[in-house]
């Protein structure tokens, strides 16, 4: 070879990493090669090469490496972890996950061997408080953490996220403080929906240390506009300039102004957002023409090269960024109450997300707020809730709400039964597997009705909904009642209602039931505030229930 015959005796070493420090990858790759050949056991040449592979993005060369390594050095848990890295980059998924399945099992095998289970895997799982484990050598160097974060961030990609969540709940159990960056980072985003006040606490956090994994900043500030905190979203840009400049990409920081002075100046953020839809589609486009070409150069056999599978991959990609800029648009009018405007701005995009559920599902809620197409609005939910029917509490309360709203407007009265039925049994069966934990479906659901019909039903059907308060009051079933509450207590102070003494004592009776559970459930996230002792004590359940209960009893009495 003569690459090799221009290196010096005793100066291979130096000349490889040179070249890797120089990212003159392909240079050091056809001397690993050389290596590899003469001496395939070679544990340094191997790992070298298996380590350009990968930095050139040929990932089925990196995979085969790190097999082998893993062969050849069983006890080093990192090259597995390194193998399925390079599988899932290859668009094999599924042989990755089975690969980090194997670290598991591995480490399982060892454990049962030495006795009792070293790193508790699995317990936080199935419900056990098990011992929490501390940072040891053992198991860093057992690549168990990152492998469960690398199969959570595979999950994650494809929005399985009930998946993605149990991988970080069958990690074994560390305190909160021992969590590396990477896995609080993924706690963060997997709760965000759920737990906002939590999920922000913990993003904060790992800004103040260093390093932190460059995606916290960026999700940090999404997650704030998300929540309509644009202040904060605004301030955090301004005390981080670093962070802006390291963290953010061009389209990142573009949005991110689009969304921050939207409500301050919205022309000038509707001009950004058109500038970034202009761009998307262009790269949108661009690829389905690829894709089409690739197409029709391959109509004899099913494409499934290497090739075809990335210009899939990027046009995913492409549309993921689009997505948001176009839901920034549409929000724009949807505030506005112009749902004409919103349902045009989505038609319009129907050629490129007609197939993506985010897309199908803000058009079902645009149409469903136009009252008279409630039959179109069915057919947009039906194709988000039949997709996880057989696991229906993990689609949001809200779609099968206004679902179940959409059968009793268009008289499918069979259907909107079927549908309580199916999320009532579901909770009851959940409920016996995970005791401790709410669930708050069928409650949303019956609010949501009993809201649509409280002339005919009274505002019982909503009280009923929230019994017993122990198991149904949450954040999001709170907010609910309280507005059917708040409705009935101006109407009557107005003269417009005239409410029955016992159902009077029925909404007092639930306010009070309210009360206990109510202390720990808090209505604003009071960890984004410096907020005095008093004002926090009125951010809660329990406060606003008695508040409620005055302005009725006041009310009543008049």
């Amino acid at each position: 070879m003569n690459a090799m015959l221009n290196i010096k005796e005793g100066e291979f070493t130096s000349t490889i990493y040179g070249y890797i420090h120089e990212q003159k990858f392909n240079e050091a790759i056809r001397i690993l090669q050389y290596q590899h050949e003469r001496n395939p056991k070679n544990l340094a040449a191997l790992s070298l090469l298996a380590y350009c592979y990968y930095y050139t993005q040929d990932f089925m060369n990196a995979a085969d490496c790190y097999s082998q390594l893993s062969y050849n050095y069983p006890n080093h848990s990192q090259y597995k972890l390194y193998h399925a890295q390079a599988l899932y980059n290859a668009f094999r998924p599924a042989d990755a996950l089975a690969v980090i399945s194997m670290i598991g099992h591995v480490l399982l095998r060892r454990r049962v061997a030495c006795g009792p289970r070293e790193f508790n895997i699995g317990q936080g799982l199935e419900g056990h408080d098990g011992n929490f484990i501390q940072n040891s050598q053992k198991l860093h160097e057992s690549a168990i953490i990152e492998a469960f974060n690398l199969k959570f961030a595979m999950h994650y990609r494809v929005k399985d996220f009930k998946a993605a969540k149990e991988c970080l709940e069958d990690m074994p159990p560390r305190n909160e403080h021992d969590n590396d960056p990477i896995t609080l980072h993924n706690m963060a985003i997997c709760n965000a929906n759920s737990d906002f006040g939590d999920s922000s606490a913990k993003l904060q956090f790992l800004l103040g240390i260093n390093p932190f994994p460059q995606e916290t900043f960026a999700n940090l500030l999404f997650l704030y506009c998300k929540n309509d905190y644009f202040g904060l979203a605004a301030d955090v840009l301004a005390e981080n300039p670093s962070h802006t400049f390291y963290c953010l990409n061009e389209y990142q920081f573009n949005l991110l102004e689009a969304l921050i002075y939207m409500p301050t100046n919205p022309e000038e953020s509707l001009k950004k957002l058109e500038k970034l839809e202009k761009e998307c589609l262009e790269k949108l486009r661009k690829i389905a023409i690829e894709i089409q070409v690739k197409k029709e150069q391959n109509k004899t056999e099913d494409d499934k090269s290497l090739e075809m599978r990335n210009l899939i991959a990027s046009y995913d990609d492409s549309l993921e960024l689009y997505l948001p800029v176009l839901m920034t648009y549409a929000k724009h009018y949807w505030d506005k109450r112009d749902y004409k405007v919103v349902e045009k701005i989505f038609r319009n995009s129907v050629d490129f997300c007609q197939n993506h559920d985010t897309w199908k599902l803000n058009v079902g809620h645009t149409i469903f707020m136009q009252e008279k197409k409630y039959h179109e609005a069915t057919a947009f939910y039906e194709a988000i809730v039949k997709k996880k029917y057989d696991d229906i509490l993990e689609v949001p309360a809200m779609i099968l709400a206004n679902l179940v709203v959409c059968y009793i407007m268009t008289n499918q009265t069979d259907d909107a039964e079927a549908m309580l039925k199916r999320v009532e049994n579901e909770e009851e069966q959940a409920a016996l597997v995970r005791p401790n934990e709410k669930f708050f479906h069928n409650s949303i659901i019956s609010l949501v009705i009993g809201s649509l019909y409280c002339s005919k039903f009274g505002i019982s059907r909503v009280v009923k909904a929230l019994e017993p308060p122990e198991k149904k009051l949450g954040v999001d079933t709170w907010y609910y009642a309280k507005r059917c509450i708040v409705a009935a207590i101006e109407m009557m102070a107005k003269n417009l209602l005239v409410m029955r003494d016992s159902v009077v004592m029925d909404v007092i009776q639930f306010l009070s039931s309210c009360e206990v559970p109510g202390r720990n459930i808090y209505t604003v996230p009071d960890d984004l505030f410096e907020q005095a002792g008093e004002s926090k004590v009125k951010c809660n359940v329990t406060y606003e229930a008695r508040m409620l209960k005055a302005a009725l009893l006041m009310v009543f009495n008049d």
